[in-house]
């Protein structure tokens, strides 16, 4: 069977607004700024995906690089792992960390789809997976991830969760003082009702002296895991944290691609491991990554990306959760369905995801 072509790929700039801003102890997002890229074949076979820029100050720049990648792109087989080396390959003397990484494992990311419905199967499916009997039984467990917005509305979001049959919710700290965070978790445990877990996410905002005061003190809580007490990018730091407490670590979201989660679990800085598909490398990056977890028996969840992390959180040896955040389902004809807690993964051609255009054109810069 020979391959199609791409012959081109659309690129379009939009601003959708959150339901409620997402506040963190690092920062606010306000409104999601996202670039959408649609592959398309010589084969009437189209592949979608979207990146995230966080900022819109960067939503310019991503704009213009993915369509200069482009010219690279036209008449090149739809071959995902072979064009995203050849892609990757041609940028090795700059470097691909940060913007272009973005933009390449969006590439990566609507190639698999594209892919994936030429074949006429699932992505799942054309990794090797199934999508199993398609029933909440056989979904992937999803924890209701949600902002840093006070002990009122923290409590109020996690009780509307248990009431939607989430088994697992996220919340974010890291108030001016650990009494404020211990008040704000123990309000939001009490609120599941002994229904659910939590978890906690710093968002990076602590230095290493004040994460070593105050994941201690959480210790007693019962917390699924504490993530990114402190930057990124200091495994030395999250090394000592995680030694110092009984609560698991949680790392990943902000690693670029396999080399760096190498490291990571070389230098024993997280318990668990959160790849991004935009930050990891798309596709093509998550299926490196994972077997390195796998290997190092490191339970993997996802950061962000729902649509698409469903389908390969189905071929993941140590899958542990997924992270159900509705920042894409404006969008979205089919946004992704979490039944009694659990993510279901659709037996239809491809990563699930097609664009509802009225929406898509309202919010298009």
């Amino acid at each position: 069977m020979s391959l199609p072509l791409i012959t081109e790929m659309r690129v379009r700039a939009l601003i959708i607004p959150l339901a409620q801003p997402l506040k963190t102890a690092s920062g606010t997002v306000q409104a999601a700024p996202m670039l959408l890229l649609d592959v398309q074949t010589d084969a009437g076979v189209c592949g979608h995906a979207y990146i995230f820029t966080y900022t819109p100050l960067v939503l310019g720049a991503v704009k213009q690089l993915a369509t200069d990648l482009n010219l690279l792109l036209e008449g090149q087989p739809l071959d995902p792992l072979g064009l995203t080396n050849s892609l990757r390959s041609r940028f090795m003397l700059i470097g691909t960390y940060g913007l272009l990484d973005m933009v390449l494992a969006g590439i990566d990311m609507a190639v698999w789809d594209a892919h994936a419905k030429f074949l006429q199967l699932p992505l799942v499916r054309a990794l090797g997976g199934s999508v199993g009997s398609g029933t909440a039984a056989d979904g992937i467990p999803a924890y209701a991830s949600f902002g840093m917005d006070g002990m009122a509305d923290a409590v109020k979001h996690v009780a509307a969760a248990v009431e939607r049959g989430f088994k697992a919710i996220k919340i974010k700290i890291g108030y001016p003082t650990l009494q404020e965070d211990i008040a704000v978790v123990r309000a939001a445990i009490k609120a599941t009702e002994g229904a659910a877990r939590l978890m906690v996410d710093y968002n990076q905002s602590l230095d290493v002296a004040e994460a070593m005061v105050r994941c201690p003190a959480l210790d007693d809580e019962g917390l699924l895991w504490i993530e990114e007490p402190t930057r990124y990018d200091d495994n030395c730091g999250h090394a000592q944290i995680a030694a110092a407490i009984k609560t698991p670590l949680q790392l990943g979201e902000n690693l670029w691609g396999p080399r760096q989660v190498a490291e990571s679990l070389r230098m024993k800085a997280s318990d668990y491991m959160m790849p991004d598909l935009m930050k990891i490398g798309g596709v093509s990056g998550w299926m490196q990554t994972v077997g390195l977890c796998a290997a190092n028996n490191v339970r993997v969840s996802n950061h962000f990306f729902q649509e698409i992390s469903v389908h390969l959180l189905r071929v993941t040896p140590t899958v542990h959760y997924i992270e159900y955040f509705q920042m894409a389902d404006p969008i979205l004809v089919d946004p992704l369905q979490v039944r009694n807690g659990n993510a279901i993964v659709r037996d239809s051609p491809g990563n699930g995801i097609q664009w509802k255009e009225e929406a898509v054109e309202r919010y298009t810069l």
